[in-house]
């Protein structure tokens, strides 16, 4: 077995911030869910490439969960670190918050789990470092991110 240099979860995390212009709304006057996706892949994209120190592309992403609109002038925030490091994937969970810059009032709108690879210039798969958790939160969703793998294989194998 191979002897993994190791990361703290910290050490991936990014933190983005884009305010909603009238090019990324619907005609409801809210932002566009593909550009708030689009904005999460990027995040997320970062945190796992960070994580790597590689090309990191997205493998899949699952749970995504719209709980509330985010109105054109608002401020979106988005959080990505990653939960989980297996062999040459891993797990980055993302959140998204909007803020209301006339009120401060910040509230979370969005969440989902997105799988990453890990590949080199020849699009070959490398291995990531291991991640530690240090924080109960970061062992917390370590944990829970083995759960959400096995069932992301499980649903693989049966869709196969």
């Amino acid at each position: 077995m191979i002897d993994r240099p190791k990361k703290k979860v910290s050490e991936s995390r990014v933190e983005m911030t884009q305010v909603v212009m009238p090019i990324d709304t619907n005609y409801l006057g809210n932002l566009a869910g593909g550009r708030l996706m689009h904005w999460m892949d990027l995040a997320a994209a970062i945190a796992a490439s960070r994580h790597a120190n590689a090309i990191a592309v997205t493998a899949s992403v699952d749970t995504l969960v719209f709980k509330q609109p985010i109105k054109l002038g608002e401020v979106v925030i988005i959080k990505a670190s990653v939960n989980r490091a297996f062999n040459t994937s891993m797990e980055v969970g993302v959140k998204v918050f909007s803020e209301n810059l006339l009120t401060g009032k910040v509230v979370e709108c969005n969440k989902a789990y997105f799988t990453f690879v890990a590949i080199d210039e020849h699009n070959q798969r490398v291995l990531v470092p291991e991640i530690v958790p240090e924080t109960d939160d970061e062992k917390r969703r370590y944990e829970k991110a083995a759960e959400r793998r096995a069932q992301r294989l499980g649903l693989k194998q049966n869709l196969s």
